[in-house]
């Protein structure tokens, strides 16, 4: 069976992540905040910790219920901070509690952050020319737009290569390889735009 070369030698979570999450198109906005603030909470570090680490992030952040979050204080920054396993970085953390009120505040604005995450696509699944290939950017157009709507609305910590691999994540950009068992798979029932290229940045 084959998959994308990002995970051909990964740990089984790692594994099981491509396998069932990773490009599938998401509409829980409990997930989308998650997957989201995972992306923040990357920077500088490997995915692979993350998804190492997932199991850590639920139990500080009351498995990313965001209006839960949204209500942190200092004792809960405290609490995190002194969690086992825990990255220790305040800004990392105090980003994830900000975050979580401007996503309030977006769902405010458009009813839903599904409705505004794939508004961006107009609800269809992208395929990039070339990206099937394996020949995939670390940011385009289109995540360079969003990064910059959403650094508007206050959010930290969300640049335009973090918000690309988000929209792979959310599957709102297919980019399985071709070659990938879950290439056509994650497409089933989907409404899908080819597209161009997009410019890188």
């Amino acid at each position: 069976m084959e998959r994308c070369a990002w995970c051909g030698h990964s740990n089984e979570k790692m594994l099981a992540y491509h396998d069932e999450e990773w490009g599938v198109p998401l509409h829980d906005e409990k997930k989308q905040f998650e997957f989201l603030m995972l992306e923040a909470l990357q920077c500088g570090l490997s995915w692979e910790l993350m998804i190492r680490k997932r199991d850590i992030f639920h139990a500080c952040f009351d498995s990313f219920d965001f209006e839960k979050v949204a209500c942190y204080g200092g004792e809960d920054i405290e609490r995190i901070l002194n969690t086992d396993g825990m990255l220790r970085s305040p800004q990392k953390i105090e980003a994830v509690i900000h975050n979580a009120r401007c996503f309030l505040k977006l769902r405010e604005e458009f009813g839903s952050f599904d409705a505004y995450l794939w508004g961006w696509s107009e609800g269809k699944v992208l395929l990039y020319e070339g990206h099937e290939r394996g020949d995939i950017p670390a940011k385009n157009g289109l995540s360079t737009d969003i990064a910059a709507d959403l650094k508007k609305r206050g959010f930290n910590y969300l640049g335009p290569t973090t918000v690309y691999s988000y929209l792979q994540a959310c599957g709102l950009i297919n980019d399985h390889q071709k070659n990938c068992f879950r290439y056509k798979t994650v497409m089933e029932g989907q409404d899908v735009k080819h597209l161009p290229r997009d410019r890188e940045g």
